[in-house]
């Protein structure tokens, strides 16, 4: 402790003066050594770096930073701020600072740089922070430098042109050249020579050389080195994994075009009759030449070994007639064939005179068709007794050897026990019925559909006849049936779906039943087939779906092969799928529409639509499919619709059988004759 020393100089004598002297030397002394003893400030530490949310590492790559956010620094204590612009600076890879400005955040413990500008991708940045920097209590710090390098944006394709058009990829892109022009315009720069490695065409597995030009690094032309096929879907592809080219994030791009139709003729050019001729000779050889060996009956299908199917041998029966009378057999070769189906149908299963749908060819038995469809099924049977009648009224009764086959025919028709399928007498006829399963399907065949002619079948029986009130209240629904619905303009009397459903309703009872003339109390039957025949037609030229391949002279839509299996294709149920006997078995309703079709599935589309047995099931040129099946059930009614557009062979001698017109009587039609 320092000593009080009194201040009154009178008080003190020259002998007390060396002591005050010494005194206040002590007084300095002692303050000089507080001054020193001050303790030191500290140094700042720098907690965090980051561009964003992404932190930066001292030392590290620091990749990929955003190059529109803010930097910011996260200090241990507070900065002064006077200090701050001139210590902390953002600078670019040409070591010139990056124009900022400068927030105080946290009580200024956390300084944010954000760039007037944005920063430029893929660029070195550096963040120094200098020695000049302070703390507001004086802390100081060592200075340091940390690089980082942003983001390159993602490589994008701006614009994809094919021959001139935009391409959207969500959309069907159809008609394009057979040598087509491909531009492409990317977001930013590619190095020279790195698209084509990860750039197809590709038609299915085929894969197509491109040749490709630079317009610019950023701009690219590509070529195919040869032509490619007509009416074909092809897939353009860019990998995502050309972004290891380019040091960019790239999500790749896919794209499906059709080229156009070469409109070049394959076959020489025929006469309208002489094509018409050749489609009925060819068709029909799938009957003939394809038939089972043992029961002459017709295979399901191409790919069917064992299975013959009821309705289809009808069709096949009424296509036999066609043949014999137009000489692709002669007269004896077809009875010949006859003798062979009946001695077969005579052992055949039969469940109350019905045949089952699908049957084996060689031992006669019953094939289910489905789970619990292992008995008599009512339409299909019907078909087969109207191909039966049918053949009946061409034969002449006055040359004994037919007058056989007359007998024989008639023995089965007569034991069709149409009135068991009316389940005890209700008004109703049902479809199927199984010793096993009994009536568990339980369907009943209602209108409107493709089994008109069952009820015409059943009410004409001679022997198991039904009564009228069946087809009233459960065919025509209590006359619910009668819709009177336009499309296109166009009325549709009779529907139980939009647009009428398949073509196969217009078809399949009326390859024997005429519908010039016929009527009853819900329709006028030509006006319907007629009309439901228009607006499939004008459905295709529309094409709402935007299909491939539809247009006026490539239309269709009915049950058929697909490339998803068989589905009965309509307005309703629209996959894409043409199907040539649909256009072509109506060309008797529609006659220019169907000859044109005709034309173009076999001038234009013949080197893949024309096969062994006439034309291939159907075609998606949407799907780049073409059937390579055939089906009875839909080359038998292009032969005998056709032999009744040109001669309504058909529809007269199936229409001449008496029980047939005592059974249209009965339901309640007019028709030409009707006593």
């Amino acid at each position: 402790m320092v000593p009080v020393i009194p201040c009154d100089p009178s008080l003190m004598s020259m002998s007390a003066k060396p002591f005050v002297a010494t005194g206040l030397i002590l007084i300095l002394c002692l303050s000089c050594r507080k001054e020193e003893e001050k303790p030191d400030p500290g140094t700042l530490q720098l907690i965090s770096v980051s561009v964003g949310p992404r932190e930066l590492q001292p030392g590290g790559e620091n990749t990929g930073m955003p190059a529109d956010m803010p930097v910011v620094l996260r200090f241990s204590q507070a900065v002064e701020r006077e200090s701050a612009p001139d210590a902390i600076l953002l600078k670019d890879h040409d070591d010139q600072v990056v124009e900022s400005e400068y927030n105080f955040l946290d009580s200024d413990r956390t300084v944010s740089l954000a760039p007037k500008e944005e920063l430029t991708e893929n660029t070195r940045y550096t963040v120094l922070i200098e020695e000049g920097l302070k703390g507001i209590r004086g802390e100081s710090f060592p200075g340091l430098e940390i690089e980082f390098r942003t983001l390159s944006s993602p490589l994008s394709v701006l614009e994809v042109t094919l021959d001139g058009n935009v391409v959207d990829p969500d959309l069907r892109l159809g008609d394009i050249g057979l040598h087509p022009e491909i531009r492409l315009t990317f977001s930013a720069g590619i190095p020279e020579g790195s698209l084509g490695q990860y750039t197809s065409l590709m038609r299915g597995a085929i894969d197509y050389v491109l040749d490709i030009r630079a317009v610019s690094d950023s701009i690219y032309l590509l070529y195919v080195t040869q032509e490619l096929p007509d009416l074909a879907r092809f897939r353009f592809n860019i990998s995502p994994v050309l972004a290891e080219a380019v040091d960019r994030e790239f999500e790749g791009i896919q794209f499906y075009f059709h080229t156009q139709l070469d409109s070049t003729y394959k076959f020489l050019v025929l006469s309208d009759e002489e094509l018409l001729t050749l489609v009925q000779r060819q068709t029909f050889k799938y009957f003939w030449e394809f038939g089972h060996p043992v029961s002459g009956l017709a295979r399901e299908r191409n790919t069917s070994l064992e299975t013959v199917t009821s309705g289809g041998s009808g069709f096949g029966l009424m296509a036999m007639v066609v043949a014999m009378e137009r000489g692709f057999i002669t007269r004896e070769e077809g009875l010949q064939r006859l003798r062979k189906i009946l001695d077969f149908l005579e052992t055949a299963d039969r469940f109350h005179g019905a045949w089952s749908h699908w049957i084996n060819g060689t031992t006669g038995e019953a094939r289910p068709f489905s789970a619990k469809d292992n008995g008599g099924d009512l339409v299909e049977t019907s078909y087969l007794a109207m191909g039966l009648l049918t053949i009946r009224q061409y034969l002449e009764d006055a040359v004994s050897s037919e007058k056989l086959l007359i007998d024989r025919i008639n023995s089965l028709w007569e034991g069709i026990e149409w009135d068991w399928y009316t389940r005890g007498g209700e008004d109703a006829l049902y479809w199927h019925w199984s010793p096993e399963f009994q009536w568990e399907i339980n369907l009943k065949i209602r209108g409107y559909n493709e089994a008109l002619i069952t009820y015409v079948m059943a009410a004409s029986s001679p022997t198991h006849g039904i009564d009228s009130s069946a087809y009233h209240v459960t065919w025509a629904r209590n006359g619910d049936i009668v819709q009177n619905i336009p499309y296109f303009g166009i009325n549709l009397p009779l529907s139980n779906q939009a647009y009428g459903g398949p073509l196969f309703f217009a078809h399949y009872s009326f390859l024997g039943i005429d519908p010039r003339h016929l009527s009853d109390r819900y329709a006028n039957y030509m006006e319907q087939n007629v009309n439901h025949s228009l607006i499939n037609y004008h459905y295709c030229r529309e094409n709402p779906a935007d299909y491939i391949g539809y247009s006026a002279d490539s239309w269709g839509l009915t049950a058929s092969d697909g490339p998803a299996g068989y589905s009965a294709h309509s307005p309703t149920n629209d996959r894409g799928v043409i199907t040539p006997t649909a256009a072509l078995s109506s060309i008797p309703y529609t006659p220019g529409e169907s000859m044109r079709a005709l034309k173009h599935f076999y001038y234009l589309l013949g080197d893949r639509l024309w096969g062994e047995y006439g034309f291939y099931d159907a075609f998606s040129p949407t799907a780049d499919w073409v059937a390579d099946s055939y089906l009875a059930i839909d080359q038998g009614p292009i032969i005998v619709m056709i032999e009744n557009y040109r001669t309504q062979l058909l529809w007269d001698l199936f229409m001449s059988a008496p029980e047939v017109r005592n059974g249209l009587t009965k339901l309640g039609f007019s028709f030409p004759g009707r006593k």
